[in-house]
C-alpha cells in the first residue's frame, strides 16, 4: 500500500527574511527549501561552505527565483557566533523567522567545542542561545517567530546540573538528551521573557519525530566511521511506512511552528501519529522535562554565565 501523502500549506512569505541553522542538508534543507518556495528570503548559516553551496543549488533547482544565500557560522565557536551576529546586524534588515535546527548527536567519545564545552551541549544549546542573543535586535525589529528544533530525546534523561559539560563521566546519549532539554527550556523561557519585557518576539519548540537523517549516520568528524545500527533500522522502518516519518514529514512540525498563522508562542509541535514518531504536525503537551519554569530560569542563568552573552533585562 502506498504511503499516504502528508503535507501542510504555508502562507505567502514574500518580503519575509528567514534564517535556518543546519539548513545545508537533511531536515534543515527541506525546511529552507519550503520557506524559499513560499517566497521568503532565506539565509543559511553554514560551517561547511561546499555543503552550503550545494544546498543553494538544490533550493534553486526547485525554485529558480528563490532568494537564498549562505553566511559562515560554526555554532561550536562563540567567536563565530558573535561574528555572524555582527554581520547580520551590519546588514540592518529585520529577521522574521529563525529556525534553530542545527545539531550534533552522540559522538562515541567526549568532544569539546572551541570554547571547551561538551560538544552537544555547546553546539545544540549554548551556540543557539548565544545566536539568539546576538540576533535579538533584528528579531525584535521583525517581530520574529523563533522555532527551536528538539528531539524525542528531550523526553528522557535530565540536565546534569553538577557537571553540565560531562567532564567527570561522559555518556553520549545522556549528554544529547541534556542538550535538547536545555534547548527546549530556553525556547520556552524566551517566549515568556519576550512577553514580560515587550520584545515582540514569539518563541516555540518543535520535534521531528523519528526519521532517517544524518544525525546517526556515519560522521567521521564525530568519531563515528560507519552508520549506527539505529539509523539502519530507522531507514528500514521509514521506507516501509511503519510508524516512523520520512525526512519530508519530519520537516513539517518545525515548518508549521515557524510559519503557520495558527502556531503560537510557548507551544510544542510534533508529529501526531502513534507515539508521535511520524505523521502530520500538531500541537502536543510539553514533555515532563520541559514543564519546570524554575529549571528554565536556571538554565538561562547558567547559559548566560557560560557563554558570557546576556539578554537585555527590559
Amino acid at each position: 500500500m502506498p504511503r499516504r501523502t502528508i503535507d501542510i500549506t504555508l502562507p505567502s512569505l514574500t518580503g519575509r527574511r528567514a534564517v535556518i541553522t543546519g539548513g545545508s542538508d537533511g531536515i534543515g534543507l527541506r525546511i529552507a527549501s519550503r520557506l524559499a518556495r513560499a517566497g521568503a528570503e532565506v539565509i543559511l548559516p553554514v560551517r561547511n561552505t561546499a555543503k552550503g553551496d550545494a544546498a543553494v543549488r538544490a533550493i534553486r533547482a526547485e525554485s529558480a527565483d528563490a532568494q537564498v544565500r549562505t553566511l559562515p557560522l560554526d555554532l561550536s565557536s562563540l567567536e563565530s557566533v558573535a561574528a555572524f551576529g555582527a554581520a547580520m546586524r551590519a546588514d540592518g534588515a529585520p529577521i522574521h523567522l529563525l529556525v534553530n535546527n542545527a545539531g550534533v548527536m552522540t559522538p562515541p567519545e567526549r568532544q569539546t567545542t572551541a570554547d571547551g564545552f561538551e560538544l552537544q551541549f555547546g553546539t545544540n544549546h549554548l551556540g543557539h542561545f548565544a545566536l539568539v542573543a546576538h540576533l535579538l535586535p533584528q528579531l525584535r525589529e521583525g517581530e520574529a517567530r523563533v522555532t527551536s528544533q528538539l528531539s524525542v530525546s528531550a523526553n528522557s534523561g535530565a540536565i546534569n546540573w553538577d557537571d553540565p559539560n560531562w567532564e567527570r563521566s561522559y555518556q553520549g546519549a545522556r549528554a544529547y538528551s541534556q542538550s535538547k532539554i536545555a534547548f527546549g527550556l530556553f525556547g520556552l523561557e524566551l517566549d515568556r521573557r519576550s512577553r514580560a519585557h515587550g520584545w515582540g518576539v514569539s518563541s516555540n519548540v518543535a520535534h521531528p519525530g523519528v526519521a532517517p537523517t544524518s544525525l546517526l549516520a556515519a560522521r567521521p568528524e564525530l568519531g563515528r566511521e560507519r552508520d549506527t545500527a539505529g539509523v539502519r533500522l530507522i531507514r528500514w522502518l521509514s521506507a516501509r511506512g511503519i510508524l516512523l516519518g520520512t525526512p519530508e514529514t519530519a520537516a513539517l512540525p518545525a515548518l508549521y511552528a515557524a510559519a503557520s498563522p495558527e502556531a503560537r508562542g510557548g507551544a510544542f509541535y510534533g508529529p501526531s501519529g502513534p507515539g508521535h514518531l511520524g505523521g502530520a504536525p500538531a500541537e502536543q503537551p510539553l514533555y515532563s522535562r520541559l514543564q519546570s519554569d524554575d529549571d528554565a530560569r536556571r538554565i538561562w542563568t547558567l547559559s548566560e554565565k557560560l557563554t558570557g552573552v546576556e539578554f537585555p533585562r527590559s
